[in-house]
């Protein structure tokens, strides 16, 4: 799971995670806000009205929601347990708020990176330079940001995000060195059983 500020590149570094290991699925979030220039519905989000949005929440079918800059995003449930069930990965791109919820249901199976920008003037700079948002957003999600930040304590890890290559490089790390914990490999007891009874 990536959670970040705003303007961050949490985006750009999930979807280098994505090309790069095929066994991580991206779940992709549920949002009433209007879609970006170039977003893709059903790529980048589901964009749903706030009455879809409220309708998905009462009838349970997210495992996380969350009210965010006005807008509501939820992480849709069944596409991230039918990639769970046949043995995939997911990447979780939520705010903190999100990512509370799910540890407080899943944390066993969690692994939570924290993604922080190298300089407050770096993360203004960023916001701006996407020119998807007025000045009032951008002044918006700056203030957001120092919400945001405080909760970095609360990751298993934090990267800071200097450099996007060897921020992708870091995060690959994480994950490569989760998945050989003892407790994530299938089928290692059996393995190590096999090898004892042929010593």
């Amino acid at each position: 799971m990536l959670s970040s500020p705003s303007g961050t590149g949490k985006t750009t570094i999930s979807r280098q995670l994505l090309s790069r290991d095929k066994g991580i699925e991206m779940s992709i979030s549920a949002t009433s806000r209007k879609p970006r220039p170039g977003e893709v519905d059903g790529e980048d989000y589901i964009f749903v009205s706030p009455e879809a949005f409220s309708k998905m929440r009462d009838h349970n079918e997210f495992l996380e929601w969350a009210l965010v800059f006005d807008n509501f995003y939820g992480t849709p449930k069944e596409p991230v347990e039918q990639a769970l069930a046949v043995g995939r990965d997911v990447l979780f791109d939520i705010d903190w708020q999100g990512a509370e919820k799910l540890s407080a249901t899943s944390r066993q199976d969690l692994v939570t990176i924290f993604l922080l920008p190298p300089s407050v003037d770096a993360l203004a700079d960023r916001l701006r330079s996407r020119a998807q948002d007025s000045a009032e957003v951008v002044a918006r999600r700056m203030a957001g940001a120092a919400n945001e930040i405080q909760h970095w304590e609360d990751y298993d890890y934090v990267v800071v995000n200097r450099d996007i290559e060897d921020s992708v490089e870091a995060v690959s790390a994480i994950l490569a060195a989760e998945r050989l914990k003892r407790g994530r490999q299938t089928g290692l007891e059996e393995f190590v059983r096999k090898l004892q009874r042929n010593l």
